[in-house]
């Protein structure tokens, strides 16, 4: 058997399948939903478990495997096989009826006129009339990703081929007697011919074998396909039906027919499906082996983030158990305390499992995207034809390319840094003075703040000097230093990185310096453990520093001068009779007081310039 670039068998022995244009309704095997569980139940049921905690949310929430891990043949709403199934942008697919039956939801949008047609920038839109158009939208049932409808609807999605030949292959090995002829649409299946790609009974397969033109076809049992990996129809063009897609249009991206290119896609660059398939197949290949290593980064994540999760439930025990025996050997006051230590206890607990559970969850949802683009583009790369990869290229491409754009540098947030210090002072509690106190080792950089100078009013040259205070999570002085303290000030217009330094002074607070050397725009970002303090990154803007007049406040340089030639002044004004300097009346005075060292006409202001040194002591000095 020759064998085709993508490794798939050859198109004799591959069928594929499509519906002639049409959205046929194929045979299927109920497996109804239990009475009391509904799609919009499990919408509500996920609302409450997020009010209810992480508990309450991994009792109830359907696992990944109930949802999505449903086979290639069934669809994950109304868990029947597919009918006329459609593929969302984030990869996952459903019947087109159960996709109509999802409540879609409306988000304007700023347009142009016929934004979609013309290549304009949209810097020139402000030369066009705009006006909002709505956008409809669904929410995947599977993964909850917000999905884009296009302007056709849920019948303008890309239909899943795949998934239509799985449904035909399951019938065929189960022996269902449902699938009917293709030619007379009325008697049942008896054989198939492949050269023609379609289904016969027995009245039609001897008919088909009497006329000239299919005499010499290749007609094969129907039982005997139960080994093929492949059985379906020819993918036909939609606008014309009798035309098999073919033909690839590099120009609109997508197979079209031979009618086709002889009417819309007339003037376009176009070629065989069978010619164009290394370079599109390759190209997806590329994409997929670039996104699939990162599955491996959210793996490793989740299992340190279960380690993190686990090591802190043992030592939240293992402290619990500290309090107790601490506590027990006090009566009413040594009970109050030991209660208050278990409420701030079980408080650092819930506040520390609710941040590891919340990124747990976001890892997970992002590995179940990933997970399903790189299965699904897998699937499409090994089991389908060379038309149905050009059929599914572009929803593959746009949702691998989005996936690999995410950010999967990801590991746990937060760590097990907490104990229980019996030494500690915790004043009294009905007259008796206790002891026990829950110090964290941790420093909680969101709880961090900067204290000093105003970082608005900071002037070019000058040193500017902060003060870090460090707090740990439950927002209390640290009181001791030890931590890792990194600050990146950087000019946001010019290639300039500042010089700063970082002083600890051993008690939960860090001094930092640093003299900017150019005016403008400053980004400071003040990091802890790797991490943005409260209100980081910061804006600073550093301005030029007062300068104090060198000149002289005077009416004119002739008068400040004694009358001297060639005494000046930055007002510019001049003199006939060969003054340089400006004189009262004469052509360039300004008419009041001013500046001789700037032409400033206020005399409590900053000094904007200087003239010549040699013309400003004569100026001065009188």
């Amino acid at each position: 058997m020759s064998q085709n670039p993508l490794g798939r068998q050859n198109l004799t022995d591959i069928i594929t399948t499509q519906y002639n244009g049409q959205e046929a309704a194929l045979p299927i095997s109920v497996t109804p939903l239990p009475r009391d569980m509904s799609w919009k139940n499990l919408g509500e049921m996920s609302i409450k478990e997020q009010e209810q905690g992480p508990q309450g949310a991994e009792a109830k929430i359907p696992s990944q495997v109930s949802l999505g891990g449903l086979g290639k043949s069934r669809c994950p709403m109304c868990m029947e096989l597919f009918k006329v199934p459609r593929i969302l942008p984030c990869l996952h697919t459903f019947c087109t009826a159960c996709l109509e039956e999802l409540e879609p939801f409306s988000v304007l949008m700023l347009r142009t006129p016929d934004s979609e047609k013309t290549s304009e920038r949209p810097w020139l839109w402000d030369k066009q009339p705009q006006h909002l158009e709505p956008q409809l939208s669904i929410l995947c049932p599977v993964c909850d990703t917000e999905v884009d409808l296009p302007p056709g609807g849920v019948k303008a999605l890309t239909i899943d081929h795949l998934a239509i030949n799985k449904v035909l292959l399951q019938n065929l090995q189960e022996d269902r007697p449902c699938l009917v002829c293709d030619l007379c649409s009325d008697r049942e299946v008896d054989s198939r011919c492949l050269t023609c790609r379609v289904n016969l009974c027995q009245f039609c397969s001897q008919a088909h074998r009497r006329q000239k033109k299919t005499a010499f076809h290749s007609i094969m049992p129907l039982k005997d396909l139960k080994g093929y990996n492949q059985i379906g129809k020819a993918i036909v063009c939609s606008i014309h039906p009798p035309e098999e897609l073919n033909l690839f249009c590099e120009q609109c991206d997508q197979p079209v027919c031979r009618d086709c290119v002889l009417g819309d896609h007339r003037e376009h660059t176009y070629d065989l499906v069978s010619n164009v398939i290394y370079k599109h197949g390759n190209s997806i290949r590329d994409l997929l082996k670039s996104t699939q290593p990162h599955m491996g980064t959210l793996e490793r994540a989740l299992i340190q983030i279960e380690g993190v999760g686990n090591a802190l439930r043992s030592r939240m025990d293992a402290l619990s158990s500290d309090v107790r025996e601490f506590c027990d050997g006090y009566i009413m006051a040594i009970r109050e305390h030991r209660d208050q230590l278990l409420k701030q206890l079980e408080d650092v607990r819930i506040q520390k499992e609710n941040s590891l559970h919340l990124q747990k969850l976001q890892v997970e949802q992002l590995l179940a995207d990933l997970r399903t683009g790189v299965e699904f583009t897998e699937h499409l790369l090994n089991n389908g034809t060379d038309l149905e990869i050009l059929v599914t290229k572009k929803v593959v491409v746009n949702r691998l390319k989005k996936l690999k754009k995410t950010d999967y540098s990801i590991g746990p947030g937060l760590d097990d840094g907490i104990c229980f210090s019996p030494q500690e002072k915790a004043g009294q509690y009905g007259g008796y003075e206790v002891f026990g106190a829950i110090l964290t080792k941790g420093v909680d950089p969101s709880k961090c703040i900067l204290q000093g100078e105003d970082i608005q009013k900071v002037c070019e040259k000058q040193k500017v000097t902060l003060t870090l205070l460090c707090r740990d999570i439950l927002g209390e002085h640290m009181g001791r230093g030890g931590e890792h303290i990194r600050v990146n000030v950087i000019h946001k217009n010019k290639d300039c990185v500042l010089k700063t330094m970082v002083q600890d002074n051993n008690n939960g607070t860090y001094t930092i310096s640093f003299s900017p050397e150019e005016l403008g725009l400053y980004t400071v970002c003040i990091f802890v453990k790797g991490q943005h303090i409260q209100g980081s990154p910061y804006t600073m803007t550093v301005r030029r520093r007062f300068r104090q007049h060198q000149g002289v406040f005077h009416c004119c340089s002739f008068c400040s001068s004694g009358g001297q030639k060639n005494a000046r002044c930055a007002c510019g004004g001049t003199m006939a009779g060969g003054y340089q300097g400006c004189g009262h009346g004469h052509k360039g005075h300004p008419g009041r007081r001013h500046w001789s060292c700037c032409g400033g006409t206020e005399e409590n202001s900053e000094c904007l310039g200087e003239i010549p040194q040699r013309s400003l002591v004569r100026t001065v000095a009188l």
